[in-house]
């Protein structure tokens, strides 16, 4: 089953931002794609180099990657819960006080990679289970309507941004184009 990307008025303008970054096919296996090169990145990324800030205010390596997979598990479980059609909305979040709440910075980049792989492949599991029916159903999140496949599409796009800012201001090297 292949999600197809989402229309306009499953999600709110602001996501568009995410969602227009995902490249053109499946996006399962844009998915299985970004976790290998966001893998190869991250492994790349020594002790130090995590907790560098590229300014000050600015997210360490560790925040910014703890904030990726927070996002991620938080959109998972959105998608997961209008899957199965749970009639409950759900909160918002502030994404600082997330980070500043997790204490990333105590913990190791390989540990929030892993974290990272983990939720990302058990992910792709849950996703390949949703049909085409489905992908199409909506629930509130932020008290704002998305559909299942806008969060999936969120997710992926998420990711991308964020591992290009990563590449760009803490790295300082080119991002790939794809993936």
């Amino acid at each position: 089953m292949t999600i197809t990307r989402p229309e306009p008025n499953e999600c709110e303008e602001y996501y568009r931002l995410y969602i227009d970054q995902v490249p053109e096919g499946d996006v399962l296996e844009i998915l299985e794609g970004q976790l290998a090169t966001t893998l190869t990145v991250l492994r790349a990324i020594d002790e130090e180099q995590g907790n560098h800030r590229y300014a000050p205010g600015k997210w360490s390596i560790k925040e910014l990657l703890g904030h990726v997979v927070d996002i991620e598990r938080v959109f998972a479980m959105r998608a997961l819960a209008f899957a199965r059609k749970d009639p409950g909305s759900w909160p918002g979040l502030e994404q600082d006080d997330y980070v500043d709440a997790a204490n990333f910075d105590q913990r190791t980049v390989a540990d929030l990679a892993c974290e990272f792989e983990h939720l990302r492949r058990s992910n792709i599991v849950l996703f390949r289970s949703f049909d085409a029916e489905t992908a199409l159903r909506r629930g509130l999140a932020s008290g704002l309507n998305f559909t299942v496949r806008a969060a999936v599409y969120i997710i992926a796009g998420h990711e991308l941004h964020h591992r290009r800012v990563l590449q760009e201001k803490y790295l300082d090297a080119p991002s790939p184009t794809h993936s």
